[in-house]
This record gives structure tokens, sequence and C-alpha cells, in this order.
């Protein structure tokens, strides 16, 4: 890419005025040829005049080297060789300073002013020059002569460099404005890739947590009861034979559906097109995270869709609590209808994740699940007694990561619903959701 203007003026920096040293050769070395043109023609002008030839040449000197203040003060070198017009001197000051004053960022009035001087300066001298040579028989053209001779000198002199400067302006003032647009462009390019960069460490972000959220709801719920129903095999395996093997039993098959469950999410995480085969990795290497994450997250969506949990797996879900030895009392009001997918399968994993909350912290306690149907919406209610026991919220041993209720309020947040947990009166727990229908 481009430097920027303030990296571009500090390494093109010259002495002085001069933006380039170059520019400074160029000046320095017109001046001195102005200068030597207007001290060789300050010779005959100190005879005309009937002044000393030392004086005219130091004249012509001076006046030659103002050219060296082209670029600062273009004015200035206008107007004095206008002045020395009459001197017949000055010819290339001239030239040169009306390119620079056309060139220049100056109000176009005050080069139309100063060039319309220079032209009728140059026509009145030519002008008397041409016929006091024809008086004196210098020139021995017709009367047309003199007047034409004067115009075409005036133009000559005027026209073409006021033209060219006036082009050399424009161009250089577009190719600023371009270089000032590239600029400001580069700079748009900058901070469009760290709002780029910015959205992408959010969908990362995001999609890690949505993942992580899925992890949790999908294995947590049967690890804690294969947990709790190896706490209970345990304490009936010399007791109740039967029972123990019951137990086992559904520990196995707990076991199983938790590795199929996750089997099947770290499919979707290992292929983005939702289990069409894995990528090879030149492709997969080449795909950003973000859209990894996003295409993990739909896929996984997908799965969902298709594998459920749906609400009539709610009974399902309860019947392998009360098997855990949870009393469990569910109640349902209004009339059962279905829902869209996002909708059912939140209410169901809140109420999983509810109830996997109470085998971790409130073992024994009897829980009482309300499920509601109303005309906009659904709202679903899991509350806890105290448990019958202090100690038996550790009994089992289930660890706790602090993640269920931040899940379950993302969830229900995500779909426009309203989510309220915390301790009861009583000393129990309750969690309550309300979730739109649409």
């Amino acid at each position: 890419m481009t430097t920027t203007g303030a990296d571009r003026t500090t390494a093109l920096a010259g002495p002085w005025w001069w933006s380039r040293w170059r520019s400074a050769v160029l000046d320095g070395g017109l001046a001195l040829v102005s200068a030597l043109e207007c001290g060789a023609e300050g010779i005959p002008f100190a005879r005309d005049a009937g002044v000393p030839v030392s004086v005219g040449v130091v004249f012509g000197l001076l006046a030659g080297s103002v050219l060296l203040l082209r670029r600062k003060w273009p004015i200035a070198v206008v107007l004095v060789s206008i002045a020395i017009t009459p001197a017949q001197m000055g010819f290339l000051m001239g030239i040169v300073g009306l390119y620079t004053l056309a060139a220049a960022e100056v109000p176009r009035r005050i080069i139309v002013a100063l060039s319309g001087m220079t032209f009728l300066g140059t026509l009145i001298v030519t002008f008397v020059r041409v016929r006091q040579s024809m008086a004196r028989g210098d020139l021995t053209m017709g009367d047309w002569f003199v007047p034409f001779a004067a115009l075409a000198t005036s133009l000559g002199l005027t026209a073409p460099p006021v033209l060219l400067g006036l082009y050399v302006g424009a161009r250089r003032r577009l190719m600023e404005s371009l270089r000032e647009r590239a600029d400001s462009l580069e700079r748009e390019l900058q901070l469009l890739a760290e709002r780029a960069e910015e959205r992408a460490e959010w969908a990362r972000g995001e999609e890690r947590t949505r993942i992580a959220r899925e992890m949790h709801d999908v294995v947590a719920h049967r690890v804690s009861l294969m947990v709790v129903h190896a706490a209970a095999l345990q304490a009936v395996a010399r007791k109740d034979p039967e029972k123990a093997v019951r137990n086992a039993a559904l520990v196995g098959d707990m076991g199983r559906q938790a590795l199929t469950e996750l089997r099947e999410m770290l499919g979707v995480l290992r292929s983005g097109d939702g289990g069409r085969g894995r990528a090879p990795v030149s492709v997969a290497a080449s795909v950003p995270l973000a859209a990894v994450g996003v295409a993990a997250a739909a896929a996984a969506s997908r799965v969902a869709e298709e594998e459920g949990p749906y609400l009539s797996e709610l009974e399902e879900l309860i019947g392998q609590s009360a098997a855990a030895g949870m009393v469990v009392d569910l109640s349902v009001e209004g009339d059962v209808r279905s829902y869209a997918v996002a909708v059912e399968q939140t209410a169901f994993r809140v109420v999983q994740e509810a109830l996997t909350n109470v085998h971790k912290h409130a073992a024994g306690a009897k829980t009482h699940v309300r499920l509601a149907h109303r005309v906009a919406e659904i709202a679903m209610q899991v509350e806890n007694e105290p448990p019958p026991e202090p100690a038996s919220a550790a009994s089992a041993g289930l660890p706790s990561g602090g993640n269920g209720l931040v899940g379950m309020r993302e969830r229900v947040l995500g779909l426009g619903g309203v989510f309220v947990s915390g301790p009861t009166d009583a000393g129990g727990f309750r969690v309550s959701a309300v979730i739109p229908a649409a």
C-alpha cells in the first residue's frame, strides 16, 4: 500500500521551503541562468540609461536572482519581471515566473491580472523598440510589422507559460486528490480490517460459548444421573442384588446414551458440513476459525433439530430422575401442542438442567415440575424442597462448574423470554422460565 501523507512529507523534506532537494537544485540553476541573462542585458541598459556599466550589471544580477524565490513568492517574481520589462531584461524570469504563478495555488483573478499586466507591458515595450528600430533603418518592413511583432512577441512570452502552468497545476491537484483519496481509502481499509478482526473474535467467543453450552446440556445431565445411580448401586449392592442389577443396567444405558450424544457433538465439531466427511487438512487450514465455528453451530442446530429433544420426551426425562431416587411431581396445564423446534428444545433443556442441579445440590429432595401451555407462550417451573439431610448435597460427589444457570438464562433470553432463578422461603430452589411460542 502507499505511504500516508505524513510519512510522505517527512520522507521528501528538503531545505527551507523546498519539498525536495531536486527542486532546490532546479530553482538554483534557473536563478543562476536568469541572473547571468539579466547581468548581460544590464550592459546595454546601463549605456542607454547613462549609468555606469557595473551598476547595470549588478542590477541585472540582483533582479535575475529573484527567480530563486519562485516557489515561495511567485507573485513577487512576476511583479519584478514586469518592473524590469522596460529595461528589456528578465525574459527567462518572466516566462518561468508566469508558469510558476499559473501552477501555484493562487486565485485565478490574480493569475489573470498579472498575466494581463505582463502581456500589456511586453506589448508596449516591443511596440516601442520595433518602431525605433524601423525609424533608425534597422528594419525595412512595412508599418503592419510593428503591431504584428509586438502582438506575436507578447503572446509568445505570455500565453504558453500560463497555459502550461494551468495544466500542470490542475494535474498536480488531481494527483494530490487521488493520493489523499488513496490514503483515506487505506485508512478505511485498516479500520475495516480491525473491525472485521474484532467481529471475528466476538464470533469465535460466541461460538465457543454456544458449543460449550451444547456440550454441557448434552452430557452433564446423563453423567450426573450415572454418578447418582453408581452411588446407589454401591449402597445396595449387597443388600438388594436385584435393585443393584437394575441400577447397573440404568448406568449402562445412560452411559451409552451419553457416549452417543457426545460422539454426535464431536462429529459436528470435526465436520463443518454436519457429517458429510472431514475436509482435507489444506482446505480446513485455510478456513477462518469464525467460519468453522458458524458452520459447526449450524450443523449442531441441524443435528439437534433431527435428534431432538422435544417436550414429548419430558416424561422419559422425569422417569430417569425418578429411577435415580428423586421424587418428581409433574403437572401440565393447558392444551398440549407443538412449538417451534428451538422453543421445545430450550424448554426441555431448562427442565433437564434444573433436575441436574437438584441431583447435584439437593439429592433426595422432592421436586415439582410445572409446565403451562398458554396462548402466546409456554411457561415452566422446577422447584425443589429442602433436601432431607444437609449433607446429602455432596453425598454423590458431583462437581459443579457454575455454568448451568448461565446456560439456561442465555438460551431463554436468546428466544426473547424471561428467566428467573433463586432460593425459596422454605429453603429450596426455584427455576422459572417463560418463552414466547412464536
